[in-house]
C-alpha cells in the first residue's frame, strides 16, 4: 500500500470515528426500523436530538416551568433567566451585536411571514421584491402575498447550468425599485450555498433590504451575521438538534424598531387603554403571547452541543461524506443527480432519481431497509418546474452519519431496482 493510500484509509477511519463518537449521543439512532439499524438521511427536514438537549428540556419542565417576564415569584424569575440566557446564546452564535436583535418565533416560516407582514409598512405600489427560484415555499409565499396586497412586482433569479445563481444574474435583476431581496443561504434541494455576503453588498448598493433564509445554513455553516451584513436572518431550532416549535428572526435593531408588530396581545404591550395601546420595546414587541421557553432552552443546549463539536469540523466532515456519496452515485448509470457534482459552495444535500422509478416508491422501499430519506418536491415546486422534475429522492447528512451508512444506502438502491424488475 502506498503512502497516499495509507493516508486515505487513515482519513476514512478518522471520519468514521468522528461520526461514531457523536452518534452515540443520540438515543433515537440506536433503534431498529423494520428489523434494521436505523439510518437517518433526512436531516434537511429535521435533525435528531442529543441527550443533552433532551435533558435540558426535561429539566426545565421538571424544575422551572413558569411564564417569564410576568411574575414576581421564584419560578417566573427562573424562567425569565432561562429564556434570556437562550437569547444571549443565539446572539453569540450568529455574532449579532445586541440581544434585542434576536426575536424568538416558532420556525423559519413564521419568521419570514412576520417580516413580510411588518415590511408592508416600508413598501408602496410599484416597488419590487427580488427572490430566487431556488427558494423553499416559506421564502416565496409570504412575498407573493405581500406583492398582491401592495401591488408590487415579484421578480426571480435563476440558476445557471451548474445549479448556481451567478452574481451577474443578480446585478441584472436588481434595480432602484428593488426594496426587498430575499435569498436562501443554502438550497434544500441542490445543497448549493449562495454567496450571501456578495449578494447583500450588491443589494445594499441599490438600497434594498436583505433577508436571508438560514434554515439550511445555520446548522452547517459558521455564520457571522455582521460579516454577512444581512438586514434580517431566519432559522429554525429543529434543523440544528433543537426542539420543534422554536425559531429565530434576527434583525438589525434600527430596522426592527421602525417596523410594526405582526402579532398583538400578551407580552408585547407596554400600555393598553380602551381606545389605543403602546408596544413594549424590543424584543418583546415581536413576541406576543406565552413564549416557548422550553424550546428556547433546548435551542441553547443544541447550540452548546454544536459549539462543542465545532461547526468548522462539521462542515469539513459533511463535505467528506458528500464527496464519498457523490463519487459512488456517479458510478451508477441508473442514478440521475439533480444538483452539482462537485463540492464548490455546496452542503451535504443530494437530490436524485432512479430512472423509471418514482421517488415515493424509492423512499418506501429503502425505508423497509431501515433507511429514512425524503421524497417529493421538497416544498420547492418552482425549482422543480425549472428543472423539469416532478419529484426527487433526497438524502441529507449531518455529522452523525457515516460512510458505512452511505454504503448501506447504495446497496438498498439495488433492492429498489430488483423490486421493479431491473437486474444489476
Amino acid at each position: 500500500m502506498t503512502s497516499k493510500q495509507e493516508f486515505a484509509v487513515k482519513e476514512r477511519i478518522s471520519g468514521q470515528e468522528f461520526a461514531e463518537k457523536y452518534k452515540a449521543d443520540f438515543p433515537i439512532l440506536k433503534q431498529q426500523i423494520n428489523g434494521k439499524e436505523l439510518i437517518y438521511f433526512d436531516n434537511a427536514a429535521t435533525t435528531q436530538k442529543p441527550e443533552s438537549v433532551l435533558d435540558a428540556v426535561d429539566n426545565y419542565n421538571r424544575t422551572i416551568n413558569a411564564n417569564p417576564h410576568r411574575g414576581a415569584h421564584t419560578l417566573s424569575a427562573r424562567a425569565t433567566e432561562a429564556y434570556e440566557n437562550a437569547r444571549a446564546k443565539v446572539k453569540d452564535f450568529i455574532n449579532a451585536e445586541k440581544s434585542e436583535e434576536i426575536i424568538f418565533t416558532r420556525n423559519t416560516t413564521e419568521s419570514l411571514n412576520l417580516l413580510a407582514n411588518s415590511l408592508e409598512a416600508l413598501v408602496e405600489e410599484g416597488d419590487e421584491i427580488l427572490i430566487s427560484v431556488l427558494e423553499h415555499h416559506s421564502n416565496i409565499l409570504p412575498w407573493q402575498q405581500l406583492a398582491e396586497r401592495k401591488n408590487l412586482k415579484l421578480k426571480y433569479l435563476y440558476p445557471d447550468q451548474n445549479y448556481r445563481i451567478p452574481l451577474s444574474e443578480l446585478k441584472e435583476k436588481l434595480t432602484k425599485k428593488t426594496k426587498i431581496f430575499s435569498i436562501s443561504q443554502m438550497s434544500n434541494v441542490s445543497g448549493v450555498i449562495n454567496p450571501v455576503k456578495e449578494m447583500a453588498e450588491l443589494a445594499h448598493q441599490k438600497g434594498a433590504l436583505v433577508v436571508v433564509d438560514g434554515a439550511q445554513g445555520a446548522p452547517h455553516i459558521r455564520t457571522d451575521i455582521r460579516d454577512l451584513d444581512a438586514d434580517f436572518y431566519a432559522f429554525s431550532g429543529h434543523k440544528m438538534l433543537g426542539p420543534m416549535g422554536i425559531g429565530v428572526l434576527y434583525g438589525k435593531k434600527e430596522l426592527l424598531e421602525t417596523l410594526p408588530p405582526f402579532l398583538k396581545g400578551g407580552g408585547m404591550i407596554e400600555y393598553v387603554k380602551e381606545q389605543g395601546s403602546t408596544y413594549a420595546p424590543l424584543p418583546e414587541k415581536f413576541e406576543a403571547g406565552t413564549p416557548n421557553v422550553e424550546g428556547a432552552v433546548g435551542l441553547q443546549a443544541a447550540i452548546e452541543y454544536l459549539e462543542e463539536v465545532g461547526l468548522d469540523k462539521i462542515k469539513e466532515y459533511e463535505l467528506e461524506l458528500t464527496e464519498y456519496a457523490l463519487e459512488k452515485m456517479k458510478e451508477l448509470d441508473y442514478v440521475e443527480i439533480a444538483g452539482p457534482l462537485d463540492l464548490e459552495n455546496r452542503g451535504g444535500i443530494i437530490s436524485f432519481n432512479l430512472k423509471d422509478i418514482h421517488s415515493h416508491d424509492l423512499a418506501t422501499i429503502v425505508d423497509s431497509e431501515g433507511i429514512a430519506i425524503r421524497s417529493g418536491h421538497h416544498c420547492a415546486q418552482p425549482l422543480m418546474k425549472f428543472y423539469r422534475l416532478n419529484s426527487t429522492g433526497r438524502i441529507s447528512f449531518y455529522f452523525y452519519n457515516t460512510k458505512a451508512e452511505v454504503d448501506r444506502f447504495l446497496e438498498s438502491l439495488e433492492k429498489v431496482r430488483e423490486v421493479f424488475g431491473y437486474g444489476s
